[in-house]
């Protein structure tokens, strides 16, 4: 697989990963209202949301692409919304349920991105060797 040269996606795979990653802005968003919200149960919320689709993206897209591209849209997403506007206003408090949010989440893509897929034979039959 290493040696093999490296192709461009095609029209439906880049797509799907524009999709993905879009997916992935929208629960970033959508995780940093929740988890501070109702924050113990909020948390957890946030985080396996964000854990289901990376794993969901890397299952959907069978190669840790499909994990990459919502990990890439989260992180954009979640560092946007950590910066302060020249009014003072920001959406991350310095609590500890921020920090849990923004570390607890690039954890767990780079752990969906990096998790082994596992290989299933492209034969038909039971045995391989036939």
């Amino acid at each position: 697989m290493l040696a093999q040269p490296l192709q461009a996606p095609s029209a439906g795979r880049a797509v799907a990963l524009l999709g993905l990653v879009v997916l992935g802005a929208v629960v970033g968003a959508a995780g940093a209202l929740v988890q501070a919200g109702w924050f113990p149960g909020g948390l957890l919320l946030a985080l396996a949301g964000a854990a289901g689709l990376f794993l969901g993206g890397a299952r959907a897209m069978t190669s840790r692409s499909g994990a990459l591209a919502p990990a890439f849209g989260w992180v954009v997403a979640v560092i946007f919304l950590t910066a302060s506007r020249p009014e003072g206003d920001f959406l991350f408090g310095a609590g500890t349920g921020s920090y849990l949010f923004l570390l607890g989440g690039m954890a767990l893509a780079v752990i969906c991105a990096t998790m082994g897929l596992g290989r299933q034979p492209d034969a038909d039959g039971a045995r391989l060797g036939k």
